[in-house]
């Protein structure tokens, strides 16, 4: 019974995917179980068990998911308004299918996408309207390419095309028809696999390595019971309160302090370049990764805006590419367009929100309702008004004074 067999009738095989070894899902398969350059096997259980990993991929996939997307038609006078009549609309805001909701498609195939290269998700139509949207697992997507470069989608033995599948995919430089994309997976293996290699290291040195603070020796051989006699009598000198106060050794005794090597004391710097790493791989900068070694209380802001920018902003246009290819026509793209709403990231900094809004309205920019509509406010009455509120007048209305004689 196939993944898609409620849809569609099966198609027989011609040729195994995993028994040809020109085939993409040969490819992918090999690289699954590539071993990284510090010897340590990275697929996505292990990715997704590392810390920084698991921060970076799940900021990026949920930020994508959580964010309101909307459809907007243009109006004849450039300003848009929400189309939420359109079918497409419910679809990417509410709803995707049945049983997922549109933020949880997103977010799946947000993370196929940033951890293999690819994420797809299929949309099924009635009256060649878009009626729902299904996440795709790559396990059963095969992705085919014909000779002009346009993509095919084979899905449980059916063909789709590009109108038929939401594809999300990091572009691959080393493949003219980029049969897969590059994913975090492959291009960051050798970074992923040290972030693991340390974190077993440090396990390790405190499970298996664990060092006594401290060596006391005296001369000649002691038996078991002076051996643990003067190990009790040194316990009790200086542990506890009594830690710091000073030792007396007889009978040519000697106290020898253990101190972490050179190296073992790099640990924690190893482990933070493993997490800049991550961070310059998928441009989540390293404070949202808990990283705060460089953090201040300006550039704070200051890096939220640069992940807004260069890092979630990619992925927001890719959704909103895909969505306008496959719940448009090409009629309706002419004068419809998805758009996520980012203000929701920026709540943060309401002292600047603030000042920019206030800037707006004194520029007649905003009127009150188009600043209460970003706050989500209710309009008032005599809010459509665009003017000036510190302007309690008119500035010069040429008329003169009542009691000026004519």
């Amino acid at each position: 019974m196939g993944w898609f067999s409620r849809k569609s009738a099966p198609v027989a095989e011609v040729k195994s995917e995993l028994t040809d070894p020109t085939s993409d899902s040969w490819a992918a398969l090999c690289d699954a179980f590539a071993v990284s350059a510090s010897g340590v096997s990275v697929n996505a259980d292990s990715a997704m068990r590392c810390a920084p990993v698991n921060a970076a991929v799940s900021i990026l996939s949920e930020s994508t998911a959580t964010l309101p997307c909307r459809l907007l038609r243009d109006d004849a006078n450039d300003s848009e308004r929400a189309a939420k009549g359109h079918p497409a609309y419910s679809l990417v805001n509410g709803f995707s299918n049945e049983w997922s909701s549109a933020a949880d498609v997103r977010r799946r195939v947000t993370q196929d996408a940033i951890l293999f290269g690819d994420g797809f998700a299929l949309v099924t139509r009635t009256a060649d309207r878009p009626a729902e949207i299904l996440y795709a697992p790559r396990s059963v997507v095969v992705l085919e390419y014909q000779t002009d470069g346009e993509p095919r989608y084979r899905i449980d033995g059916k063909v789709y095309g590009p109108r038929d599948v939401i594809h999300l995919q990091v572009p691959n430089p080393n493949d003219p028809l980029q049969q897969r994309g590059l994913g975090l997976l492959h291009t960051g293996r050798d970074a992923i696999g040290l972030a693991i290699l340390l974190e077993r290291s440090s396990s390790n040195l405190f499970r298996n390595n664990s060092k006594p603070s401290g060596v006391l020796s005296v001369k000649g051989s002691l038996n078991a019971t002076a051996a643990a006699r003067m190990a009790t009598a040194w316990r009790s000198a200086h542990s506890g309160d009594k830690a710091g106060s000073v030792a007396i050794i007889d009978n040519d005794g000697s106290y020898t302090p253990i101190n972490f090597t050179s190296v073992d004391s790099q640990t924690v710097e190893q482990r933070a370049y493993a997490v800049s790493e991550i961070s310059r791989l998928t441009r989540v900068p390293a404070t949202l990764l808990s990283d705060m070694s460089r953090a201040t209380w300006s550039n704070s802001v200051q890096l939220d805006l640069q992940f807004i920018k260069y890092g979630l902003q990619p992925w927001l246009r890719a959704w909103c590419d895909a969505y306008a290819r496959c719940l448009l026509s090409p009629d309706e793209r002419t004068a419809m367009h998805f758009e996520f709403d980012m203000s929701q990231l920026l709540l943060a900094d309401t002292v600047a929100r603030a000042n920019a809004f206030a800037q707006y309205r004194s520029a007649g920019v905003m009127t009150a309702n188009d600043v209460r509509r970003e706050l989500n406010l209710p309009p008032l009455p005599d809010g459509d008004v665009l003017a000036s509120p510190h302007v309690q007048s008119p500035a010069n209305d040429n008329q003169p004074p009542k009691d000026q004689a004519a």
